[in-house]
């Protein structure tokens, strides 16, 4: 499950990350870059250049071959970057948690393909990694982003004063758990 390609929607799969995807990651995300700013950190010219995008990939890559990160990615049918699903900061022992990352591009927002992907995701993190809970936050004021979260299982737990530094100031997050089983941690 964690290596599959899932389909989403129409013309839209799931699959991992690979470092060939660096500069259709460069491109997405240059063309994203004014509709996302309000959600995301301050990020220097460089990180949206092919080579940006190689070294960011490729020290997810790392975490995710030191059990520490999954990224995915949502590709087109021409396997281009459309959007990205990243579990990080996997926990194993009693606590079997991941923090839940996302963005779709510009072209592409709004058409329930995060909600698919944020399933699909939390399927792979009980399923495939034996994960029992995944965390997610957002901007107070990311309403699309809360409600993604809703739909796909999550609940909101609480409001983080100062949690992240987003568009250029410490931003406040709504904070979000989804529990994937209340089985015993996997081995």
């Amino acid at each position: 499950m964690i290596n599959d390609i899932r389909p989403l929607a129409a013309g839209v799969r799931l699959r991992p990350a690979t470092l060939g995807d660096a500069g259709s990651f460069a491109e997405a995300l240059t063309r994203s870059r004014a509709y996302m700013r309000r959600w995301e950190p301050v990020r220097p010219e460089a990180f949206y250049t092919p080579q940006g995008q190689a070294q960011r990939l490729a020290g997810l890559l790392a975490d995710r071959d030191a059990g520490r990160a999954m990224p995915w990615v949502l590709a087109d049918d021409e396997d281009r970057v459309v959007g990205a699903m990243t579990l990080a900061a996997i926990e194993r022992g009693p606590f079997r948690n991941a923090r839940l990352g996302y963005w779709i591009d510009v072209e592409r927002a709004g058409r329930g393909l995060a909600t698919a992907a944020v399933g699909r995701v939390c399927e792979a993190a009980r399923d495939g990694l034996g994960l029992h809970r995944v965390e997610a936050a957002t901007v107070v004021d990311n309403t699309a982003s809360q409600r993604v979260l809703a739909k796909a299982g999550f609940e909101q737990i609480g409001t983080a004063p100062r949690y992240l530094h987003i568009d250029g100031a410490w931003q406040d997050h709504r904070m979000f758990q989804r529990i994937l089983h209340d089985g015993p941690p996997h081995s």
